[in-house]
């Protein structure tokens, strides 16, 4: 069935060819001039359509250039307003300032006086507490060097209670090994 569809379709091109040479040349070039024409057509169509855009376009330019034109005049008016403001604050804080300036000084004196005995305070309770620690390592030293003494005490009385023990085993492991080298025909003396 594929190989019957395949013939049909190149007699079917094959037809086309023979109507391509027969046709009278009259007829031909027409068709040719038509599709000149619609070519020429769809060109200018594209062309007009691109102007279209590029006029919307430039509209859309020159509505956002009147907004920042806008936000432009409006920023100019804040900048001139917060100036005034600014120049009003400035005067008003010239005024406060040699005001500030004698409070500043009473302040700092008397917070200098202030540092000082809070400083010697500081200081003789730093000394009170560091003699107090001293003390406590003092006693902490004492206290751990008596618990040493006396958990080495108690650790060397019971190695003495186990000693015989330890002997009485290691007696019978030896006494057992000599005798199964002596089994496997070697004297332990030798090794």
């Amino acid at each position: 069935m594929g190989h019957s569809t395949g013939r049909q379709t190149q007699q079917r091109q094959e037809g086309v060819l023979q109507d391509r040479k027969e046709m009278p040349p009259k007829t031909k070039e027409k068709r040719m001039k038509a599709e000149a024409q619609k070519k020429k057509r769809n060109a200018d169509v594209e062309t007009e359509s691109m102007h279209r855009l590029t006029l919307l376009e430039m509209e859309l330019l020159r509505d956002h250039l009147a907004l920042w034109k806008g936000e432009a005049r409006r920023a100019k008016a804040s900048e001139d307003q917060l100036k005034l403001r600014l120049q009003g604050l400035e005067a008003e804080l010239e005024g406060t300032r040699s005001e500030g300036k004698a409070i500043y000084a009473e302040t700092c004196q008397r917070k200098a006086e202030v540092a000082q005995r809070e400083a010697e305070q500081a200081l003789r309770e730093w000394d009170r507490t560091l003699a107090q620690l001293r003390t406590q390592v003092a006693d902490m030293e004492a206290k751990y060097e008596e618990i040493l003494h006396g958990s080495l005490d108690c650790l060397l009385a019971k190695l003495r209670a186990i000693q015989p023990q330890w002997k009485v085993a290691v007696l019978r492991l030896l006494t057992r090994h000599k005798e199964q080298l002596r089994q496997f025909g070697l004297n332990p003396l030798d090794l």
